[in-house]
């Protein structure tokens, strides 16, 4: 059985049960054989390229660059995938500097399976994130599955997308946006993501988006003549503290974050001018918008209570992660074969549960998606820099090679089994017209 909680309506918290659906009989009748014979040739190969692989990782680890300037990164990347036999590199794709596209194309027309590859860092704290792992794994699963597809003689195209500016910045987003998936006819996309937490298949993400606020008021003596000033700082004081009562009532997976950054020129005069950065997250983007409107009443409550002027920038905005849970369905099979112990769907989708936030989500909307989640050993989870180290480790470089595994074999099965690939689809399209429902 598997339980849903409904969370997008805005009145009620609906829990019910359900059986697991399989969205095509081709899921549960999977040909092992076929899974094991390629399962084979990948590990075999991917164990092959690893050293190769290994002082590409290290030189993304040891050179951190932060959002749009991955400028090494992408040298490191492309420069790699050029002295790679077959594939085609199209360096600052769609007029994104630190953007790239490598193709590998059997000649004969069929599917189009594509991988994301991200290496961008954190401010201060280099890849606390594991984004070179990250890199690692999806050029370790493109390569395979492109020398597989020699191997096997599979029609179809491997794609290797390289997106900057994972960090905040949306790179995905803006290569969505201009076309890079579309112009390609990609029909599925495969990424992973490390972690200190078990391996999942099934990883879902919240919805999230930042945005700035100003209150704009008047200067007055604030203590000579304060009632002919109009104080921007206890507008954004009052929405503040708006927030926290707002938060008593607010759902399982809600989070408001915000912090102040300009507070007024001095205690002496009525603050003019008052601004402040704030973070909504939620479980899905439906219930996001719902728990927006909430939140902007806080801020318009600031301004109505005081006079000052509101004004509500956007910064950035990403949709919730949605695994599609055909593809997982092979990606789970893949990794306990070698080795892992990821459980039952029903469970994996709790152990793949996040309320991080990361713009694969809006690639989960455009196509099917698979997140895979691999744990490297970390006393830190990311964002810190203990993870970052243990992101450079070589065990971290075999764990990223093992999801490389598993995705380039999802891969192989989606450009081979057509139920499958059918299966990934009607799921993400169903999944669309439940959208539309709400």
């Amino acid at each position: 059985m598997q339980i849903i909680l409904d969370l997008v309506d805005d009145e009620y918290v609906d829990i019910s049960t359900k059986n697991d659906e399989v969205p095509s009989a081709a899921l549960e009748q999977l040909q092992i054989e076929k899974s094991s014979k390629y399962l084979e040739f990948v590990s075999t190969y991917i164990d092959s390229i690893s050293e190769t692989l290994r002082p590409v990782n290290l030189k993304i680890h040891d050179n951190p660059e932060l959002n749009y300037e991955e400028f090494i990164a992408h040298e490191t990347l492309t420069k790699f995938m050029r002295s790679r036999k077959g594939w085609k590199v199209t360096p600052a794709a769609y007029g994104i500097p630190t953007a790239f596209i490598a193709e590998y194309d059997s000649g004969k027309k069929g599917p189009v399976i594509s991988f994301n590859a991200e290496y961008d860092a954190l401010k201060g704290i280099g890849h606390s994130c594991g984004h070179n792992l990250i890199a690692t794994c999806s050029l370790a699963g493109a390569l395979a599955a492109g020398e597989a597809m020699t191997q096997f003689s599979i029609p179809g195209k491997i794609i290797l997308y390289g997106t900057p500016a994972e960090e905040g910045g949306g790179g995905k987003i803006q290569l969505l946006e201009a076309g890079a998936y579309s112009d390609h006819k990609v029909d599925i996309n495969l990424i992973s993501h490390p972690g200190k937490v078990a391996d999942c298949a099934l990883m879902s993400t919240n919805a999230y988006v930042s945005f700035k606020v100003e209150y704009f008021g008047k200067e007055a003596h604030a203590a000579a003549a304060p009632w002919e000033g109009i104080n921007a700082l206890d507008a954004l004081i009052t929405a503040y503290n708006a927030l926290s009562v707002l938060r008593q009532q607010t759902m399982p997976g809600d989070i408001i974050q915000g912090h102040i950054t300009d507070g007024g020129a001095a205690p002496n005069i009525i603050h003019a001018y008052a601004a402040g950065i704030f973070v909504t997250r939620a479980l899905s983007k439906q219930r996001l918008q719902v728990l927006r409107k909430k939140v902007n009443k806080c801020f318009e409550a600031g301004a109505e209570a005081t006079g000052a002027k509101l004004k509500i920038t956007e910064i950035m905005g990403y949709d919730d992660h949605v695994p599609n849970k055909a593809l997982c369905k092979i990606s789970r099979q893949v990794m306990n074969a070698l080795g892992s112990d990821i459980p039952s769907p029903e469970m994996d989708l709790i152990r793949g549960a996040t309320q991080a936030s990361t713009d694969q989500g809006n690639i989960s909307y455009a196509m099917p998606s698979v997140s895979l989640g691999f744990k490297i050993d970390s006393v830190e989870g990311p964002h810190n820099p203990g993870f970052a180290a243990a992101a450079r480790t070589m065990e971290a470089h075999v764990a990223a090679l093992r999801a490389g595994k598993a995705l380039a074999v999802t891969g192989l099965e989606a450009l081979t089994d057509e139920k499958l690939l059918m299966a990934a689809k009607e799921e993400f399209n169903d999944m669309l017209k439940g959208l539309n429902k709400v």
